[in-house]
């Protein structure tokens, strides 16, 4: 696929991959919707050689889908010791 991104966008792209590649790195991005944020992380994931651990919210998502969701993560981090991003987004 052919992707054209600003110079702006790539300053975010490696300044993000530079973090997810530290050990323990963990970063919070603000901005306003619509502005790139979600993709830009999973561009720097892919660079950084990393799986995306998203969940996915639903009206019957509760403490039990919670727990579920988070043993998975874990098991996968832990246990198998491959790099995941845990991507959490507000919507």
């Amino acid at each position: 696929m052919t992707l054209i991104l600003f110079l702006d966008a790539c300053e975010h792209v490696t300044r993000i991959t530079r973090i997810l590649r530290q050990p323990m790195g963990n970063a919070l991005l603000l901005g306003v919707g619509g502005s790139g944020r979600q993709s830009l992380s999973r561009l720097s994931c892919y660079l950084a050689n990393q799986k995306v651990f998203q969940i996915e919210v639903t009206k019957s998502y509760n403490m039990k889908s919670w727990r579920d969701d988070m043993r998975t993560l874990l098991m996968e981090c832990g246990i198998e010791n491959k790099s995941v991003t845990f991507l959490f987004v507000d919507t």
